[in-house]
């Protein structure tokens, strides 16, 4: 049973675009034939394929970002406190002095120039060689820790004080140290990575089969797993939440991204240019979803609004389903970002009186 097992590692590094884990564990606590096969198109950090490892059912993920993917990757591969440690020690020990190493006021003020030393080391061999999994869940301990508060005692992140979520955007930031005159702390990068790693691989987890892969779901799936899926379970990006690139900069530079901020639309993420053509989009993905399907599949999509886009996100939802390859069942009622760890909640839709509704989907593969 999945209660039986650590739930920890899920929280390996904080990402905004999730649902709770309880929500995917409570649909796929009813499937008992464990040959079965998952699919999440909008992975985000895999807390649907942390889930389907937890009821011991096989899983691939996709997702855009190349955040979300490696966050994903740590929650489907197994490994130990003792191999974290002896990995992470051996490449600060033992790889080459970084080549890139970014500079300029917000880098000087965000980061010991030590601290930054080790964690650029990290960031060229992991960019260098990570298809172990043992540099897979480090890679995602690193992400975890790159930003957040400077707490007293032990450090749990690398940085000058940030937020733990969204990466601090330079000008904002600098005005803030410089304000409160806060110089970034020197940090033992290896410490923090030893200490996280205990949090987050101490306790038991059952092996896994799952897959991560790093493309555009709108695109035919990659890989074709041993069975066709059983479980659709998924959120997709609300209607108008297009920034997970630029709210997350600082991580996207550890796996191999600029060293600013870049805000331009990326190729590979659903448009957003008008409800229409995200209709469209969205339906592409479903579709694809219903090819790799088998025939009594079943598909179960969170969605929901946020303020900024006046449009019916019911609407928007039901739309896509017509002519995807898949029968809307049911639609119910999942509350609003207030009730728990939501897309709307974390782009600032808490401080709303009155947030959206969000709604659950459910679907079968038409025959």
């Amino acid at each position: 049973m999945a209660n039986e097992y650590s739930h920890d590692l899920n929280a390996v590094c904080p990402y905004f675009t999730m649902f709770p884990l309880e929500f995917p564990l409570r649909i796929l606590a009813s499937e008992h034939d464990k040959s079965r096969w998952v699919l999440d198109p909008f992975c985000g950090r895999g807390t649907t394929n942390f889930a389907a490892r937890l009821t011991g059912l096989s899983s691939i993920g996709i997702d855009s970002s190349p955040v979300a993917a490696a966050i994903a990757e740590a929650k489907v591969v197994v490994s130990s406190v003792r191999d974290l440690d002896r990995c992470a020690q051996s490449i600060l020990k033992n790889a080459p002095a970084p080549v890139d190493i970014p500079n300029g006021a917000f880098w000087n003020w965000a980061y010991h120039e030590t601290t930054l030393l080790q964690v650029c080391k990290l960031r060229e061999e992991l960019l260098r060689d990570c298809r172990s999994s043992v540099r897979k869940v480090l890679r995602a301990l690193v992400l975890g820790a790159m930003h957040g508060p400077v707490r007293k005692g032990s450090p749990s992140y690398f940085s000058n004080q940030s937020p733990r979520t969204f990466a601090p955007k330079p000008a904002y930031a600098l005005k803030f140290w410089k304000q409160k005159k806060l110089a970034p702390p020197f940090v033992d990068v290896l410490g923090v990575i030893q200490r996280r790693a205990v949090r987050f691989l101490s306790n038991k987890l059952p092996g896994a089969r799952g897959i991560i892969l790093h493309q555009d779901s709108r695109e035919p799936l990659r890989v074709r797993p041993e069975r066709q899926f059983s479980w659709i379970i998924t959120s997709p990006p609300y209607y108008g939440m297009k920034t997970y690139i630029p709210d997350q900069w600082l991580r996207n530079w550890f796996v191999g991204g600029p060293s600013a901020v870049e805000y331009q639309t990326r190729s590979l993420d659903i448009q957003h240019s008008s409800p229409g053509e995200f209709i469209h989009q969205l339906r592409q993905v479903w579709g694809n979803a219903a090819a790799v399907s088998a025939d009594n599949a079943r598909l179960v999509c969170r969605f929901g609004g946020i303020h900024d886009r006046r449009y019916d996100c019911l609407e928007i939802l039901k739309a896509s389903f017509r002519g995807s390859g898949w029968r809307l069942v049911t639609i119910t009622n999942a509350g609003t970002a207030l009730d728990g760890r939501r897309q709307a909640a974390q782009f600032g839709e808490r401080q709303r009186k009155y947030p959206r509704k969000e709604y659950d989907a459910y679907a079968r593969k038409e025959d």
